[in-house]
């Protein structure tokens, strides 16, 4: 069922349901049902159940990182499975996963389950960017990735409202909404796998670890967004249980909030991206990301209420759904075969430090929370000074404004 192959070219012929867009928006709607809804109950469920504090939800989350920064181990699955077959079964691996967490309500087994679930949501997350970047037109990337957050937000949109409606009204148990969200994204994965032929992108993809010189502005940024956004993963959500005790519909009703956020801006940003260009876009999203970090910090220096959190986890995901743009500043400047392995090694990047922070900012964070969000706003500070480098118009050749500052270069070989 999965050797019916299909030239990416030829995929317009087919029925709209059929397309390889449609196989990415049905893919960005079944990730967040799962993932989504986990990230939604997991501050509350690993408090009620397992006694969580700051350190243990810092090892928990630099446990989930692993697998991220083993990104790179997808591309020994590529040698024997297409890109398309993987992101399908990690999806499954992934749904299932977030199933049967409730099942396991003690450190280690979360710890387990977790990183279960997070080999699933990592691997599927590096098979499917490389799948956007090959079969996306570089004209169309931009508004369609747009559409595609927009997606993804409506799913986790419909997920986090039944949520709010029913938690307290039917007495919703963490066992059920987690097995009816994993599950439901089980069974979109497998519909995936078996409705779509294999499309074959136009340039065969390298299957090999591959860095290259001339990327290494983005890769920087990977490993700064890593850092970044893992402090506000780990920690926006659990300041709001445990500083302002939030409850669970609460905290859902947050999301509910960020996602219809999302849902409204993501197409505009996709819009705004593909008429002024991704230099501009970043300088939004990290100038904005900086002030709302030092929001934060703010919270604690002057016993700032609940909702100017809440005002501030909101804004904080409005900005960081303007991260496509390096995407799409990546797949201008790179070999079109370097794709699958690019997409991989930078997800490994973008691990280097989210590995190894939550455990050690979660010993900060018992003391002086205020420093972990200082430091978040530090790195934003540093990416927009290296935004200022992205040319106008990247290309292969004209990455930076670095290249642009000593003249035309030479015409660059896939080595370089």
């Amino acid at each position: 069922m999965f050797t019916r192959t299909l030239p990416i070219a030829e995929a317009r012929h087919l029925p709209r349901w059929r397309q390889p867009t449609t196989l990415l928006f049905l893919m960005a709607v079944a990730m967040p049902l799962a993932f989504a809804t986990w990230s939604a109950l997991l501050n509350n469920f690993v408090i009620e159940a397992a006694g969580f504090t700051g350190v243990e939800i810092g090892w928990l989350h630099t446990v989930r990182e692993i697998p991220g920064l083993l990104a790179v181990g997808v591309l020994l699955f590529l040698l024997v499975i297409r890109e398309q077959v993987m992101a399908g079964l990690m999806l499954i691996l992934l749904g299932s996963a977030t199933a049967v967490t409730a099942w396991f309500p003690t450190f280690g087994g979360i710890l387990i389950v977790t990183f279960i679930s997070s080999v699933g949501f990592h691997y599927y997350e590096s098979c499917n960017q490389s799948l956007q970047l090959q079969w996306l037109a570089k004209t169309d990337a931009p508004r369609i990735l747009g559409k595609l957050v927009a997606a993804g937000s409506i799913a986790s949109l419909v997920a986090y409202g039944l949520i709010v409606l029913f938690w307290k009204t039917f007495d919703l148990s963490f066992n059920f909404v987690f097995m009816a969200s994993g599950g439901l994204c089980v069974l979109i994965a497998i519909f995936a796998l078996l409705a779509f032929p294999q499309f074959e992108a136009e340039h065969k993809q390298r299957k090999s670890i591959v860095l290259r010189r001339r990327y290494w502005l983005y890769y920087l940024f990977e490993m700064l967004n890593g850092a970044r956004r893992q402090i506000f993963v780990v920690f926006a959500a659990f300041m709001m249980v445990e500083h302002y005790g939030y409850a669970v519909h609460q905290v859902t009703a947050l999301m509910l909030i960020t996602f219809v956020a999302n849902m409204v801006t993501a197409p505009a940003i996709g819009r705004f991206v593909a008429r002024f260009g991704e230099q501009k876009a970043m300088l939004i999203e990290f100038t904005g990301l900086f002030f709302v970090f030092v929001g934060y910090g703010c919270l604690f220096w002057f016993a700032l209420p609940g909702w100017v959190a809440a005002a501030l986890y909101v804004a904080n995901n409005i900005f960081f759904a303007i991260s496509f743009s390096h995407k799409t500043y990546f797949q201008k400047i790179a070999d079109p075969t370097d794709m699958a392995t690019s997409a991989a090694v930078s997800f490994t990047i973008n691990h280097i430090a989210a590995v190894f922070l939550p455990a050690g900012l979660g010993y900060i964070w018992a003391t002086s929370p205020d420093y972990v969000f200082i430091l978040a706003a530090g790195i934003a500070f540093a990416q927009i000074l290296l935004a200022l480098l992205v040319p106008r118009n990247p290309s292969a050749g004209n990455e930076t404004r670095l290249r642009e500052m000593r003249g035309p270069g030479p015409i660059l070989t896939p080595a370089e």
